[in-house]
């Protein structure tokens, strides 16, 4: 029953490990609603063919999938070494050359693939590979060379990525290979692009013209990932209000600002998303011992609990179901802590915008409809019909412990509310009679058994106006 339902959403990363489409099938119906394609990895090829395989699968299930585009963006990165790897001891000298090429990096000098460091750094300046797990201090700079002392040693390998702490690399947010991908994207049809490393709202705005100039109507999500994103209020707000939704990406952003900053950072970012009204993806690292073992860490479980505490639409998982050796497990795990947290009462009652007037009638209706189903007892369920998937996610800000049911006939808007936090999308066919929206709607989830007997619900739905759809009441019905 209604009770069971999960209300935080789960992204999965696609890989090789989910090529089979038995194992994708078993994913989606453990519990994955949102599927990410990485561009960093794979061709055309291998991401056209795992969209037709999901698409293939949402019919099956009759389930709505939403898909991600994940841009590569400016990752910067070493070149390769003659051998697999190198040893860097603390106190080595280790030089970062633009004239080195591929496969000539060894235990001295290895390359680099973006042509303005040189320019961008100073002296005493750290540089980070590897996820901050190799530090190299800046001691010198001549011309293509940058000169640098091993603070904190270890194994390097090839093409790792690299970071300045407190961050200041300028490149830009969208490469050739990114406009490429856009493209793709495109074709694809995905409901989300997902921009890496945007500095302003200026990123985000060139990503969604872009993509619009190839006929797509994704939404952008802006991946907070450079210590510059984070540098006041105002800026988050900035780019926050640029984007559709965000996703904390903790990797670069921790190598940037340091973890420890991270726990008041992700915090930040959830509460300010949600008071403006966009959704928020927690990814990086979340189940990461599960690529290997069947079972997370009490750390992990804690970790996926505390994202769902703070209000996070959705936690993400990247190589454990892209590359591990567990994705279906995986997922079901992920759904389980969910769920758990889920329980914790604190988080299903909300006094936000109990004081804030607003200009938009639909947003009224929302949070009024939203403070009524929280209030009155014995609510079971919100539902949602025939409006756009926007007042789905306006419902949806307001913190509860119902699911909201959003009953459309258009399949991308469906697809859309599939990253919402507690939204749940249910299809109908263009002959659904509009003018018996209410019955017909209570009697669908009846039938389905997503609704509990003797109970109210509260419902918005939209009327016609001068030939607009406007969304102005919202009523609540027993339901017998």
């Amino acid at each position: 029953m209604t009770n069971f339902i999960r209300r935080t959403k789960i992204v999965a990363t696609l890989g090789p490990s989910t090529d089979d489409k038995q194992v994708l099938k078993k994913m989606i119906q453990s519990g994955a609603t949102v599927l990410r394609l990485n561009f960093s990895h794979g061709t055309a090829e291998d991401h056209i063919n795992r969209v037709k395989k999901i698409r293939s699968i949402e019919k099956e299930l009759n389930c709505f999938v939403a898909l991600i585009g994940d841009l590569q963006g400016p990752k910067i990165r070493i070149s390769s070494f003659k051998t697999k790897n190198i040893f860097l001891n603390k106190g080595n000298f280790f030089t970062l050359d633009l004239n080195i090429p591929e496969h000539q990096g060894d235990i001295n000098t290895v390359g680099i693939n973006y042509k303005n460091l040189p320019e961008e750094v100073s002296c005493n300046d750290i540089l980070l590979l590897d996820d901050g797990k190799i530090q190299l201090e800046v001691i010198k700079i001549n011309n293509t060379k940058i000169f640098t002392k091993v603070i904190v040693g270890g194994y390097l390998s090839n093409n790792k990525g690299l970071n300045k702490l407190g961050g200041g690399l300028s490149a830009s947010a969208l490469t050739k290979k990114d406009k490429q991908d856009i493209k793709l994207a495109a074709l694809l049809d995905v409901d989300y692009l997902a921009v890496s490393f945007p500095r302003s709202p200026e990123d985000l705005q060139k990503a969604r013209l872009l993509i619009q100039q190839e006929g797509s109507v994704a939404k952008i999500i802006a991946k907070i990932e450079r210590a510059e994103a984070i540098l006041s209020d105002q800026i988050i707000k900035d780019l926050v209000l640029a984007s559709d939704a965000i996703m904390i990406a903790r990797g670069d952003l921790g190598v940037e600002i340091g973890d420890y900053q991270l726990i008041g950072i992700q915090k930040k970012l959830i509460k300010i998303s949600r008071q403006l009204n966009r959704a928020v993806i927690t990814a990086t690292q979340m189940m990461e011992s599960m690529i290997v073992n069947p079972f997370p860490t009490r750390a992990e479980v804690m970790d996926v609990a505390n994202s769902v505490l703070d209000g996070t639409d959705a936690v993400m998982l990247s190589a454990e179901t892209a590359s591990g050796n567990f994705p279906e497990i995986t997922v079901q795990t992920m759904s389980k802590i969910c769920l758990g947290a889920e329980k914790v009462p604190s988080i299903n009652i909300s006094k936000h915008r109990l004081h804030k007037k607003f200009n938009s009638i639909s947003e009224t209706i929302s949070m009024s409809a939203m403070y009524a189903a929280n209030h009155l007892n014995n609510v079971s369920a919100v539902i949602i019909a025939l409006t756009s998937h926007e007042i789905a996610l306006l419902t949806s800000r307001i913190t509860s412990g119902l699911p909201i049911f959003y009953i459309s006939n258009c399949v991308k808007q469906l697809r859309l509310s599939s990253l919402y936090r507690g939204v749940i999308p249910i299809h109908i066919d263009d002959n659904f009679i509009k003018n018996k929206i209410t019955n017909n709607s209570i009697q669908l989830l009846k039938d389905k058994k997503l609704l509990n007997k003797n109970t109210n619900i509260v419902m918005i739905k939209s009327n016609q106006k001068n030939g607009n759809e406007i969304v102005n009441m919202f009523k609540i019905i027993k339901v017998t």
